[in-house]
């Protein structure tokens, strides 16, 4: 199966067409035209990039490190030349110093000003198997202050017995208040649990049709 939707007339949309444009670490940087983006938050070491990866189906694509909070920039990928995917820096790392901390959050506020009308749809990733952190619990309520769209990626299923899910889901909901029609997807970047899913969702985001997306590549 091969990632693609059928987008109602223009070809086929396909997630694994994806290449990395560049890094920005100001608006100069950030996307000037009119694509659609989904942007991509959590805490330093959630597996951001691992879940990038999986739903790209591309190995290392979106570099994953052994040091946490190491991505420091606003970095942008281009996918199939419709959608923005845009990996914005991680928090919550405690060895990070106050400043550059202050100059992340800065970074975060700074592209979601630029980018509030074009932004579809925000993931936020959080550990499947801990209550949120109290930074997950800022960036959800910074993120209801824009009024911006979001679902709720909770990743490291795997690491999960099957009885232990649906409570650590229910944990996840309490914790970041999140309402009935609120989504919260538990995924799996290693097993790639979920990953159409997650899809599906984005392609509803761009107002995509998601009937017939294949997912496994």
């Amino acid at each position: 199966m091969s990632g693609r939707a059928n987008d109602g007339g223009r070809g086929k949309f396909s997630i694994g067409n994806a290449e990395f444009i560049r890094s920005a670490a100001d608006p100069v940087g950030f996307p000037q035209d009119d694509l659609p983006r989904c942007a991509f938050v959590g805490r330093s070491n959630v597996g951001k990039s691992s879940t990038l990866n999986t739903l790209l189906g591309r190995k290392n694509f979106a570099r994953v490190s052994a040091v946490p909070g190491k991505t420091v920039f606003v970095n942008l990928f281009m996918v199939d030349k419709r959608l923005w995917l845009v990996d914005l820096p991680g928090y919550g790392y405690s060895k990070t110093s106050k400043a550059e901390r202050e100059r992340y959050s800065k970074l975060i506020d700074a592209y979601f000003n630029h980018d509030m009308q074009n932004i579809r749809r925000i993931y936020m990733i959080v550990d499947a198997r801990h209550k949120p952190t109290e930074g997950d619990c800022i960036m959800i309520e910074w993120i209801r202050a824009y009024d911006m769209p979001f679902t709720i990626i909770a990743n490291k299923l795997d690491k999960l017995k099957s009885s232990q899910i649906e409570p650590s889901m229910a944990i996840i909901r309490q914790t970041l208040g999140l309402a009935e029609d609120e989504r919260l997807i538990p995924f799996s970047a290693e097993k790639k649990t979920n990953r159409d899913v997650v899809i599906s969702d984005i392609l509803a985001a761009m107002n995509e049709k998601p009937m017939g997306v294949d997912t496994i590549l």
